[in-house]
C-alpha cells in the first residue's frame, strides 16, 4: 500500500530486521530515514528503499552517542517538517556469545551493553522525537520488544532490556496520550534476517528445525506498524506490548512470503498488562 509522505525513523537500520523493516516501509512510498555506523552499510540498504519506491536517507549515528541521536531529530524536523513513526531497533547485540551455552556469569560482560545501546538509546530516541511529533499532535513510536520480556530467552540482559522496553513504552505512552501520540512495543516472531536466509537447509541447528518455516520476513513488522498507524483506533493501543502476528490477523495482513505468521503467545508468553494510571499516586 502506498503511504507517500509518511516520514519514518528506523534506527539501527544496517542490517537484520531493521534493515528488512526500512525496505518494507520503503516499499510502502515512505520517505525513511535509516540510523547506522556504517556509512557503506546504510547505502545499500538505502538502494534497497530507493528501488523499491521509497525515499531513502541515511544517516550515520552511533546510538550510544546522545549528541549524535539529537543531531539525527533535529535534521529530521529540519528537512521533512515532522516524524509519523519512530521505529527503535538499534541494539547492542554480540549473536554468538549471547547464544552460547552456560550461565551469564561465565559469558562476556558487555553483554550488559544492551541496556544501555538498546532500552537506554530507545529512551534518547524517543525522548527527541517526542515534541515533534507532540507538536504535530498525531505519530507512533515503536520500540521493538520480544517475548523474552516475559520468558527466559538468551539470559538476564537480554530478557532485561525486553522488559524494560516495554514498561518505558507503557510509562511513555501515559505521558503522550494528551498529545494524540501513541506509544507501543512491538513483538515480531523468529526473523528471517538476510544472515539467517543464508543458512543452508542441511546446516540448521537442530533446536531451530521445528520453528524454521515459521519464520517472518523482517517487512512484516514494517507491513502491522503501518496498517497500525493508519487505524482510526490506535490510541486505543497506545501503552501495550502488541504481537506482530496478532496484529497480522487483526489487519488481516500476511507476510511479503504469502504466509501468515503465527502467535507464540501460548508457548513463549503474553505481553504484560500494567495497570494504567494517568497520574501519581
Amino acid at each position: 500500500m502506498s503511504t507517500p509522505h509518511l516520514v519514518v525513523v528506523v534506527t539501527g537500520a544496517s542490517r537484520g530486521l531493521g534493515r528488512g523493516v526500512a525496505r518494507g516501509f520503503g516499499a510502502m512510498g515512505a520517505t525513511v530515514y535509516l540510523t547506522g555506523r556504517s556509512a557503506a552499510s546504510l547505502e545499500i540498504v538505502a538502494a534497497e528503499i530507493d528501488h523499491a519506491g521509497g525515499k531513502a536517507v541515511p544517516v550515520e549515528c552511533d546510538h550510544a552517542e546522545d549528541a549524535q541521536v539529537a543531531a539525527l531529530f533535529k535534521r529530521v524536523e529540519k528537512e521533512a517538517g515532522g516524524i509519523d513513526i519512530l521505529v527503535n531497533n538499534a541494539a547492542a547485540v554480540y549473536p554468538e556469545a549471547l547464544v552460547a551455552p552456560g550461565p551469564f556469569w561465565e559469558k562476556p560482560l558487555h553483554l550488559v551493553d544492551m541496556l544501555d545501546v538498546g532500552m537506554r538509546s530507545n529512551y534518547v530516541a524517543a525522548y527527541h522525537a517526542a515534541p515533534i511529533m507532540a507538536k504535530a499532535r498525531k505519530g507512533l513510536i515503536a520500540t521493538i520488544s520480544f517475548y523474552g520480556a516475559v520468558s527466559y530467552f538468551h539470559g538476564p540482559a537480554y530478557g532485561a532490556a525486553k522488559a524494560g522496553n516495554d514498561k518505558m513504552t507503557f510509562d511513555m505512552a501515559q505521558d503522550l496520550r494528551p498529545c494524540n501520540v501513541a506509544a507501543v512495543s512491538i513483538w515480531p516472531g523468529f526473523i528471517r534476517t538476510e544472515a539467517v536466509a543464508a543458512i543452508p537447509d542441511d546446516q540448521v541447528p537442530d533446536f531451530l528445525k521445528p520453528i524454521w518455516p515459521l519464520f517472518e520476513t523482517p517487512e512484516f513488522t514494517a507491513l502491522t506498524l503501518g496498517a497500525l498507524y493508519r487505524d482510526p483506533d490506535l490510541m486505543a493501543q497506545t501503552g501495550k506490548a502488541l504481537i506482530g502476528a496478532e496484529l497480522g490477523i487483526k489487519y488481516g495482513i500476511k507476510d511479503i512470503n504469502g504466509k501468515q505468521p503465527p502467535s507464540f503467545r501460548n508457548t513463549m508468553g503474553s505481553p504484560t498488562a500494567y495497570f494504567e494510571t494517568t497520574s501519581p499516586s
